[in-house]
């Protein structure tokens, strides 16, 4: 067997789980697969995919690139059900970031991805292609 063969999965430092757990839950609308306490929080997501948030205020938000993406079939109407629930989007001018157009969209080939930031900054991306 080889690591090809094996699901992976992020795992994400949070400063707050508490405040992390409020945000993925009902925000972004994930399911708790499995919680440890006030330590780790693992998230069922699609396939066998799941998303890990563990306590570390040293290292949350610390990351400058896309924590995880997940791959949506309607990218449109996810960032509007995200945007409903109070998730905040980002824009890019092409400097900081691929250039979003007037929907948080980058369009690329094809391919569009949008992304969004929980509230240690951490970023996620949504992708369609």
């Amino acid at each position: 067997m080889s690591l090809s063969d094996c699901v992976i999965g992020p795992s994400v430092a949070v400063t707050d789980l508490e405040a992390a757990r409020s945000f993925y839950e009902e925000k972004v609308g994930l399911r708790i697969k499995e919680a440890w306490g006030e330590e780790m929080t693992q998230y069922e997501c699609g396939g066998d995919s799941a998303l890990v948030l563990y306590h570390s205020p040293d290292h949350a938000g610390k990351s400058s690139h896309t924590q995880a993406g997940w791959a949506v079939p309607d990218l449109e109407a996810e960032i509007a059900d995200l945007k409903s629930r109070g998730v905040k989007f980002e824009s890019y001018d092409g400097e900081n970031g691929p250039p979003t157009d007037e929907n948080n969209i980058f369009n690329h080939q094809g391919m569009k991805v949008a992304w969004f930031r929980d509230p240690d900054g951490n970023t996620f991306a949504l992708n369609q292609s």
